[in-house]
């Protein structure tokens, strides 16, 4: 029999410090080597502290990166595939990640971000990072740019608003606001022509299609303190003005620019928005995240599949 044909997958994502004491190196990373002030630094723990202590992207990561290894191989087939983490802000670092796969002696990969929707400075930051790596060890490695309309990824969202609906009691589905949200990025990509803001809005609109959901915005969170502007709204902004402006009683927060449970889920929205809410009288739920959803898997899948 013939050997298969190894084809290494590099899985990029963020990245998160591993414990409280990585939090400064880690920060330090993300400000491209400039240390933090102290308030920041303050701020940032103490939001860590909020939720436990605990560093969850770094756990669902490694379960999704095995999960996608295990259904890439699940069909028999010529090839085989081993699946690469490389991180733009933790070890293993995105460079890291391809100089694996050179020392295993891969000579043709796939990348792909845990990311569903394209912008130059998200995905298009890690796409030229891995190229630039791969080329210097002459590995021939090809990228999915975005995947924000998969059929598996919208059906996966899908499930998990109609789930979500279905959890508030006696009250009618057109009384319940969605809010779809992402991670906010600096207003500057809009002068750029960036996919990213056009790719949230039809993921949300094909999921409220799918779900036949008309009462629904779009809201951005988490943006960064920096002194530039952000886009906006931001999602406390918007839930106030839904209870000013419509007397909104019932919010359901569906993040879909994010595919696991970390900081910006669960202290962004579980505690700010949710505390926020609470203030205005708001029952105010959110979806559950993809994390290791076999659609998610399937959908990764599929994309690097495709790609090749």
């Amino acid at each position: 029999m013939r050997d298969k044909q190894v084809i290494g997958v590099l899985v990029m994502s963020y990245g998160t410090p591993e414990s409280m004491d990585q939090i400064e190196a880690y920060y330090t990373h993300i400000r491209r080597g400039r240390p933090p002030s102290p308030e920041q630094l303050h701020d940032l723990t103490e939001r860590y502290r909020a939720i436990g202590g605990t560093f969850p992207l770094r756990e669902n990561t490694n379960l999704q990166v095995a999960a996608l290894e295990a259904e890439l191989n699940r069909e028999q087939s010529d090839k085989r595939f081993v699946c690469y983490q490389g991180l733009k802000h933790a070890n293993p670092l995105i460079e890291d990640g391809v100089q694996r796969m050179a020392q295993d002696g891969i000579k043709k990969a796939v990348g792909i971000v845990l990311a569903p929707h394209y912008s130059v400075m998200s995905v298009g930051s890690y796409i030229d990072r891995a190229r630039k790596a791969a080329e210097e060890h002459g590995i021939e490695i090809s990228f999915v740019e975005s995947y924000h309309l998969h059929p598996k990824l919208i059906q996966a969202w899908a499930n998990r608003v109609e789930k979500g609906l279905s959890q508030f009691t006696d009250v009618a589905r057109d009384e319940i606001r969605v809010i779809y949200s992402a991670h906010s990025l600096p207003s500057r990509i809009l002068k750029m022509n960036d996919p990213y803001p056009d790719q949230l809005l039809a993921t949300s609109r094909a999921i409220s299609e799918q779900v036949d959901v008309t009462n629904w915005q779009f809201a951005w969170q988490s943006a960064g303190q920096t002194h530039e502007e952000w886009l906006g709204p931001d999602i406390l902004d918007v839930i106030r003005e839904e209870k000013e402006k419509d007397g909104a009683r019932h919010i359901l927060i569906s993040p879909i620019g994010f595919v696991s449970d970390h900081l910006e889920i669960l202290y962004d929205i579980d505690i700010e928005c949710v505390g926020l809410a609470k203030e205005l009288g708001i029952e105010l739920k959110r979806t559950e995240s993809l994390n290791t959803d076999p659609l998610y898997i399937e959908t990764l899948a599929d994309c690097i599949r495709q790609q090749l």
